[in-house]
């Protein structure tokens, strides 16, 4: 955890570090609800699956058994682009040659019956619902692509040889997203800290 990716000097003995998180979990580990059923060759995407690619002949027919296998309230396709690194994505990509389609991301039901305390699937509920797959997909891609970060608040000092030292305040990893202020890392400091550092933004 190493790699520094940004800095902020809230004083000249205090600074903020922004670390990308190189050991992050997966968060596919969650507890989603939505599924990802993902195929590909050479990597391990989304979620664990009984589903067999060999039977399939295509992505269209993989969408019919999973429709037929649970009760779907919304599925979305998901999309790979794999160039110097992979992202994944709901919608095409515009280069053919190197991307294509992985799979689906479903929720049933059941699960938006059960997490949104509703009977019935109003097109208000089933447009929150593809809301939430859709930044389900967007953390997810944000893990596959190196988006994750931690921060360190370092307290600087000079020793008697004359080089800095520092020493570590606080720190928290597993940060979504490369804006601190949505990410959350801005609400781990304390509001005089919190403003300068905003003020560098």
């Amino acid at each position: 955890m190493s790699n520094i990716v940004n800095t902020y000097k809230i004083s000249d003995s205090k600074h903020l570090k922004i670390v990308q998180d190189d050991i992050a979990e997966s968060p596919r580990e969650w507890d989603n609800m939505g599924t990802m059923v993902c195929f590909h060759r050479r990597y391990n995407l989304g979620d664990e699956h009984d589903y067999n690619s060999s039977d399939y002949n295509s992505f269209e027919e993989l969408k019919d058994q999973i429709e037929k296998d649970h009760n779907v309230a919304v599925i979305l396709p998901l999309y790979l682009y794999d160039h110097s690194g992979i992202t994944i994505s709901t919608t095409p990509f515009s280069c053919s040659w190197d991307s294509g389609q992985v799979g689906w991301i479903y929720v049933t039901k059941d699960e938006v019956k059960e997490n949104y305390g509703v009977k019935k699937m109003s097109k208000k509920i089933l447009a929150r619902v593809t809301n939430y797959l859709l930044a389900d997909v967007k953390t997810y891609d944000q893990y596959l692509t190196g988006e994750v970060y931690g921060f360190q608040l370092v307290q600087v000092s000079t020793c008697d040889c004359g080089h800095d030292e520092e020493e570590i305040l606080d720190s928290c990893w597993g940060f979504f997203g490369h804006d601190i202020i949505e990410n959350g890392i801005i609400e781990h400091l304390n509001e005089t800290d919190r403003k300068i550092v905003e003020s560098q933004l």
